[in-house]
């Protein structure tokens, strides 16, 4: 059968910002001759994020993440449904979805890199499974539980950078859920902070662009900053941390601000802000979800619970044809999505 797929075409130039150039879309004859524990999927999403900046380097600087290799059919986040199975796990007709799905319309892949998933926990909404029920969803909430001690009754303020991308949209949300009093958000447009004021129910929301951050930030907490949930490092970190309170903690999700320069992960900080983080006994700890999937199961649940009930609100950004995911990533790392980014194949 034809099918079509996705190559890395050529690493980022100097200046590290990825083009749609960087992607090449190529046809290719896959032959449906599965060996035992195989399965045949079509792809239905495939889900495109900024940790796979990182994977566009020679070296990923994560022990976690293999580096694309040149020519190489790319994979990540995605959701199909099984056409053939000589796996005992799997029927036709099978939801199913992988962190590490490649990026074709159509594949055969080993049965155990595969999990079935059920659409009545996403309402049939199955990109969800990209996003607020699947790694994105776990990456929010787990976060917080884990790092950020969110505690009801004890009239926190938390802040969330890059509130209005996939996570931080959920991270607000779940903040908001587990007992902040008071949730703002960093973004980069006004219609943005207005979409995370009106539809999420943030307290308030800073255009980084064209508002100064500090001033804003002063504003909004006007009793400091008690967890402060950080996707995207450089300088708006800097100015969150200098208000943060006494034994605050950050929840070090990402840092989309860096992934572009030829720093280590996470990327260093200012000495100032390293001697308010020991001053103020502020903890700073890498998160890595992957280290937390035995909780992943409950945790998906409650997400689920959530979406349904109508107290989380789930945001996409969605580009049709497997030949714009290349576009949809660029977009994205320049801020162009609201939500989840999400490729409809």
């Amino acid at each position: 059968m034809q099918v079509q797929r996705v190559v890395l075409n050529s690493r980022p130039g100097n200046n590290g910002v990825p083009v749609p150039e960087n992607f090449r879309l190529e046809d290719t004859t896959l032959v449906p001759d599965l060996k035992d524990g195989e399965v045949l999927v079509r792809t239905l999403y495939l889900s495109v994020d900024p940790y796979m900046r990182c994977r566009m380097n020679e070296d990923s600087g994560a022990e976690y993440l293999a580096s694309w290799q040149l020519s190489e059919c790319l994979d990540g986040g995605g959701v199909g449904v099984v056409q053939t199975s000589r796996c005992s796990t799997f029927t036709e007709g099978d939801v199913v979805t992988s962190f590490n799905w490649p990026w074709q319309t159509q594949a055969i892949v080993k049965g155990n890199a595969l999990q079935k998933v059920d659409p009545q926990l996403v309402d049939g909404h199955l990109s969800y499974f990209l996003g607020a029920v699947g790694l994105t969803g776990l990456t929010a909430l787990l976060g917080i539980r884990e790092k950020g001690h969110v505690a009801k009754g004890a009239n926190q303020t938390m802040v969330v950078s890059g509130a209005a991308g996939a996570c931080g949209s959920l991270a607000g949300q779940i903040g908001r859920l587990d007992g902040c009093v008071r949730v703002v958000g960093i973004c980069g447009s006004d219609e943005k902070c207005q979409t995370l004021k009106d539809d999420l129910g943030f307290s308030a929301a800073i255009n980084y662009r064209r508002e100064d951050v500090s001033a804003r930030l002063k504003e909004s907490c006007p009793d400091g900053v008690d967890v402060y949930f950080d996707n995207v490092g450089g300088p708006i970190s800097d100015a969150v941390i200098a208000q943060m309170n006494h034994s605050g903690h950050v929840v070090l999700c990402g840092q989309i601000s860096q992934y572009n320069k030829d720093v280590p992960y996470p990327p260093p900080l200012s000495a100032q802000t390293e001697e308010l983080l020991q001053s103020r006994g502020i903890t700073r700890e890498r998160f890595v979800v992957l280290s937390y999937m035995s909780k992943a199961e409950a945790a998906l649940c409650e997400l689920s619970q959530w979406i349904k009930s109508g107290q989380i609100k789930v945001l996409e950004t969605v580009v049709n044809g497997i030949e714009n995911i290349g576009g949809a990533f660029c977009s994205m790392m320049a801020g162009g999505n609201i939500g989840k980014q999400i490729v409809k194949i």
